[in-house]
C-alpha cells in the first residue's frame, strides 16, 4: 500500500477545555497511481485528515505512512492544493510557478517545468498575466500547475473547485481527469459533491460527523468517460445519498440547536 492511515485521531480543546474529538481511529489506504475522494457533511474532518497527510496539522493518535515511510512533516512528496488559489498578486502566472521551483532547480530549468505544466492545463497564452486578470478558474488552474511542477508523488485537493460556478467546475473536472491519467499522480481529493467525487474518483470513502469517522470505502466501477455512463452515476449517487442523509440530518440538528 503506497499511503498507509493507521488508526489516526485528532482531538481539538473547546473553550471549556473539554476534549473534542474530530477524527476518531481512521484507517485507511491508498494505492500509487489511486484517485480517492473523501466524501462528507462539513464538520466531519475531511480537510483535517488531508492537512495531517499534507504534513501540516500533527495527528493526536496513530501515524501516516507513505512507501512504508512515516510522516513527521510536509514534503516534496506531497503537493497541496487549497480552495482557494492563493497565488501572490505581485508575481505573473509564470512566476508564480516557478517560485517554489527556485531553490529545487537552475532558473532556466524550473521556467521550462512551469512552461510545461501550465502548458498541460492549457494557460501557455496566460504567462505574463497576473492573479487579478486571471478568472477564478484560471487561478486555479495556475495553482495546480503550481502543485505540479514540483513533481510530487501524492496530489492532495481540498476542494479545489468548490468556490467555482457549474460550467467551470465540470470543465476543470475534465483537465485533472487528463492530468491524472498523463501523470499518474496518486490523488487524494476532498470535496462535498457526490457527483463531483462519483465523476472522478477510482474510490470514495464516505465519513461521517462527531466524530469524524469513516462510513464507507466504495469502489467506483462505472467505466470511464463516466459523462457516457449517466445512469450508473445517478444510481451510485443516490445510493451514497441514501446513508449519508443520516449524516447531514445530525449537522441540521446541531445547527438548530445552537441557534435556540
Amino acid at each position: 500500500m503506497f499511503i498507509e492511515i493507521n488508526h489516526v485521531q485528532k482531538q481539538y480543546a473547546d473553550k471549556n477545555n473539554h476534549q473534542v474529538d474530530i477524527l476518531k481511529d481512521i484507517n485507511l489506504g491508498v494505492n500509487k497511481g489511486e484517485f480517492v475522494s473523501i466524501l462528507g457533511p462539513s464538520g466531519c474532518g475531511k480537510s483535517t485528515l488531508l492537512s495531517i497527510v499534507a504534513g501540516l496539522t500533527p495527528a493526536t493518535g496513530g501515524e501516516i505512512l507513505v512507501s512504508r515511510k512515516r510522516i513527521e512533516k510536509s514534503g516534496k512528496d506531497r503537493g497541496m492544493v487549497f480552495q482557494q488559489a492563493a497565488l501572490f498578486p505581485w508575481l505573473n502566472v509564470l512566476e508564480n510557478v516557478i517560485f517554489p521551483l527556485k531553490k529545487e532547480m537552475p532558473k532556466k530549468q524550473a521556467e521550462e517545468q512551469a512552461k510545461k505544466y501550465l502548458q498541460m492545463v492549457q494557460l501557455s497564452n496566460y504567462l505574463s498575466h497576473y492573479p487579478h486578470e486571471l478568472s477564478g478558474g484560471m487561478q486555479q488552474r495556475v495553482a495546480i500547475s503550481r502543485a505540479l511542477a514540483m513533481n510530487p508523488d501524492i496530489l492532495l485537493m481540498d476542494e479545489p473547485f468548490g468556490a467555482l460556478d457549474e460550467q467551470t467546475r465540470s470543465r476543470l473536472h475534465d483537465q485533472l481527469e487528463t492530468i491524472w491519467s498523463e501523470t499518474q499522480k496518486t490523488i487524494l481529493f476532498v470535496t462535498h459533491s457526490i457527483s463531483e467525487s462519483i465523476k472522478l474518483s477510482d474510490r470514495i470513502v464516505v465519513m461521517g460527523i462527531k466524530p469524524g469517522v469513516i462510513l464507507k470505502d466504495i469502489k467506483v466501477d462505472i467505466p470511464r468517460s463516466r459523462h457516457e455512463h449517466k445512469k450508473e452515476m445517478v444510481e451510485l449517487e443516490e445510493y451514497i445519498m441514501g446513508f449519508l442523509k443520516k449524516e447531514i440530518d445530525k449537522v441540521i440538528r446541531e445547527e438548530l440547536t445552537h441557534e435556540s
